[in-house]
């Protein structure tokens, strides 16, 4: 596991560290500090790759394309789940299936493309929605109907039946962020890296590829700003390398590893905050049941049964997390006791015989992380011992984040991948990506079960809590059954920060830069 240098490492061990572990071919320059209050140096886990909304790869994106393109709300900073406006000076449901909202009057584009209209929400939600984009988020606006335009600055949400994940997994995310009819017609594609007609609170001044992405304040921007001239996030995926960054003085914030918590928490460094906050996360082995290695269920059933779970997560996280039984986290309907599958190494090599794949080969991909690769030691020692062998490929983010597209040319090639999806409070944007219409998108294991797509349907339009965990734990049930899946953690997330910053942060933990101030 990762061995820890002593908190007073110098920066140029800390630069020296970042190279042997690959992070990233940089030197983080030391006047990108918040000393003065005027530049906030963060960590994000992955490079960005794809700054259009509709389109996004990974969560660190989300943090960028809400703070340079204004949404109608955001998530509430603090320990409460709720949101706040951004681009609007009003929005209110009237009823089920309606929702008004007036913009504020004075947002504009960048790049000579005039003022923020209701026709560009318009733009911006219809184009998420039409399935003939393709947009992997289109089942954020699953229940659209049509955005009604009714004078310049507002307008009518039409949607076609009652939505009850509405404000929690929809308007609070970049599913609200708002784009330029115009100037999105006139380019006639997906935005990439390149963002045009921005209109957030900051704008993105630069961006280094693997180096240094910089946030600058929007000088245009007439509401309330953001608290630093300048955010520059470093991309650095492996989470112990951000941690000496911190260390060695170069970050002003960063996530840590759950396993560095419990010695981040007794003895933390000088000047610093340890934050640790409950995860909606969660990390699973899939299985591609499209593989040919791995079409036989007997085998998938035998993969479940030879991890032993415990263990798996014991050893990434140093105790510090515990197992999860699915994909939904305690507290939201549809959280589990138990799985459906148990480790059971002797029922593992008796399906296997009867499958006739004793000696199986496979390979697991992980994302180059401390964490995954001690779980995947794990996994692979399990899988050894009911005679499968097992090769782990390591992948930076980059390429992780590709694996299971069907525009790649690696998804029929995919077998085991150890996997971890962010989430929003609410069950359905944990169920949403494995429904029928995500295989080959983020549905990675190509499982792909009509009754699962049903009860997901009904569960975005059931609001009783009760009968919403028997749908979501019914789910659950049907990904055990398909022998596509081995749930491991919910994770905990840890967190570290200068104690003069007032980080910005969901009751989960994730960041939200606009809301970040000095302290």
């Amino acid at each position: 596991m990762t061995n820890y240098l002593p908190g007073d490492l110098s920066r140029r061990s800390f630069l020296a560290a970042m190279g042997a572990f690959g992070a990233a071919s940089m030197a983080v320059p030391r006047m990108a500090l918040s000393q003065d209050g005027t530049v906030l140096t963060v960590r994000s886990y992955s490079d960005l790759q794809v700054l259009d909304p509709a389109y996004r790869l990974s969560l660190p994106e989300d943090d960028i394309i809400r703070s340079i393109f204004a949404p109608l709300v955001i998530p509430q900073p603090g320990d409460v789940w709720g949101w706040k406006p951004v681009a609007v000076d009003s929005i209110e449901q009237l009823d089920d299936t309606t929702v008004a909202f007036t913009l504020k009057d004075n947002i504009g584009f960048t790049d000579g493309y005039g003022q923020m209209t209701a026709d560009d929400v318009k733009f911006s939600i219809e184009r998420m929605a039409d399935p003939a984009n393709e947009s992997p988020y289109a089942g954020d606006w699953a229940a659209l109907k049509e955005v009604e335009v009714k004078d310049r600055l507002s307008g009518l949400i039409h949607l076609k039946n009652k939505f009850v994940p509405l404000w929690t997994t929809t308007l609070p995310t970049p599913a609200a962020c708002i784009l330029s009819r115009k100037a999105m017609e006139e380019m006639g594609d997906k935005i990439t890296t390149e963002p045009v007609a921005q209109s957030g609170q900051y704008l993105l001044a630069d961006w280094q590829p693997k180096q240094k992405t910089i946030l600058r304040r929007n000088p245009d921007w007439a509401h309330e700003p953001g608290g630093y001239e300048e955010i520059h996030i470093i991309p650095i995926e492996d989470p112990a390398t951000a941690e000496r960054g911190f260390e060695a003085g170069d970050l002003d914030y960063t996530w840590t590893s759950v396993s560095s918590l419990p010695r981040l928490k007794e003895n933390p460094p000088a000047g610093a905050v340890v934050l640790e906050k409950p995860s909606l996360a969660y990390v699973w082995l899939g299985l591609n049941q499209d593989n040919p290695a791995l079409q036989d269920i007997r085998i998938r059933r035998a993969i479940q049964h030879a991890i032993d779970r415990q263990t798996v997560v014991d050893a990434a996280y140093f105790g510090a997390a515990g197992v999860a039984n699915g994909i939904i986290a305690p507290g939201l309907p549809g959280s589990r006791d138990a799985v459906t599958y148990d480790y059971d190494p002797d029922k593992a090599r008796a399906l296997l015989a009867e499958a006739g794949a004793e000696g199986l080969t496979v390979t697991l991909d992980i994302l180059n992380q401390s964490e995954r690769l001690t779980a995947a030691q794990v996994i692979q020692a399990n899988l050894a011992d009911v005679g499968i062998n097992c090769e782990i490929k390591q992948n930076d983010s980059g390429t992780f984040w590709t694996l299971g597209s069907k525009d790649g040319d690696y998804f029929m090639d995919l077998q085991l991948v150890l996997s971890r999806f962010s989430m929003q409070p609410d069950p359905s944007w944990a169920s949403v990506w494995f429904t029928p219409e995500q295989v080959g998108v983020w549905n990675w294991e190509r499982f792909d079960n009509a009754e699962y797509k049903a009860l997901h349907d009904q569960g975005l339009v059931e609001d009783a809590f009760a009968a919403r965990d028997e749908i979501y734990k019914k789910m659950q049930a049907l990904m055990d059954e398909s022998g596509c899946y081995v749930f491991l953690t919910h994770e905990v997330v840890g967190a570290i920060h200068r104690d003069t910053v007032q980080p910005g942060l969901k009751p989960n933990g994730e960041s939200l830069y606009s809301e970040f101030k000095p302290a």
